[in-house]
């Protein structure tokens, strides 16, 4: 037995793919492997010493934190990406939820691409990052381990972004539940917060509010809700055409509030100089389309 080196990565030499550079990223994220300890070879010596293996060494399995997908014995879906993602949440690494946050956002799409079951037309996540190796096809190993580590120091910034983006997310659920708790034709939630992703997972689907009144920076904005998870580039009920696309003064003249600021040609937000002027032109909304909303704005 072949003493393993502790927080040690291995992977392939030569050229490299976003599988195996987030798979790396994704060990380095949580603290489970060490910059200077990470090696691209295919020496079996070498793959044998270290503790992570990923995209080499013909094995899949967690246990022994192996994860390779190349052998013919693994029929599945996963590339490493994929492997290392489930591996980090069957050993509580992480929770289900940034699993499914982090898998459903990239990995998955990673995965797909390096086992050929992409669809994806335009630049991709994957070939961003096969963007970064070297372009001349005779570059030194040296040049390619470069390379590499620029790849996944690219991809590690992403990840970690999406994970503190993921996390603040999460911190708003209690005052997302609060604000739906009345069960109006409205939200109204009075610090910016990314209320979305909650509010879905609360059950927003089936929730009644057609609008979200809520600061934005300095303003506030009445923002049209989307009918559900799947389908947020549209809404429950647009703001009126005849506010559409209105800037100041003529949106001022069209909502009859001072406060008005602009109105979006699409009808799914505006901006408010004050709450107070946000309330009104919920108001006059609801007013408008004939929805019964108790009337106690």
């Amino acid at each position: 037995m072949i003493e393993k080196i502790k927080k040690s990565f291995a992977t392939h030499d030569g050229s490299f793919h976003a599988d195996e550079v987030c798979a790396c990223a994704l060990l380095l994220l949580f603290d489970l492997i060490d910059k200077d300890k990470i090696h691209r070879s295919r020496d079996p010596i070498v793959i044998d010493q270290c503790e992570y293996v990923c995209d080499v060494g013909g094995k899949y399995s967690p246990k022994q934190k192996r994860f390779d997908h190349h052998q013919k014995e693994y029929i599945g879906d996963l590339a490493s990406a994929g492997m290392i993602l489930l591996y980090l949440k069957h050993s509580a690494f992480m929770d289900p939820h940034l699993y499914d946050h982090f898998n459903n956002s990239l990995i998955k799409f990673v995965d797909a691409h390096d086992i050929g079951k992409s669809e994806t037309r335009g630049y991709s996540f994957s070939q961003i990052i096969a963007n970064f190796i070297p372009i001349d096809y005779n570059a030194s190993s040296k040049e390619r381990f470069s390379a590499f580590m620029r790849a996944v120091e690219f991809a590690y910034g992403h990840l970690k972004r999406m994970q503190d983006r993921f996390l603040y997310s999460r911190r708003s659920i209690d005052i997302v539940k609060k604000a739906m708790y009345p069960k109006k034709k409205y939200l109204i939630i009075d610090q910016s917060i990314p209320w979305m992703d909650a509010f879905f997972e609360l059950a927003g689907d089936t929730h009644p509010a057609l609008f979200l009144v809520m600061p934005t920076q300095s303003h506030y904005k009445l923002r049209a809700i989307p009918p559900d998870s799947n389908s947020r580039m549209k809404v429950r009920m647009p703001l009126p055409f005849e506010w559409a696309g209105l800037h100041n003064d003529d949106l001022k003249k069209a909502s009859k509030i001072d406060g008005a600021i602009f109105c979006h040609k699409g009808r799914f937000i505006s901006i408010w100089e004050t709450k107070q002027d946000a309330l009104k032109a919920l108001k006059y909304v609801l007013d408008k389309s004939g929805v019964d909303y108790g009337h106690d704005l």
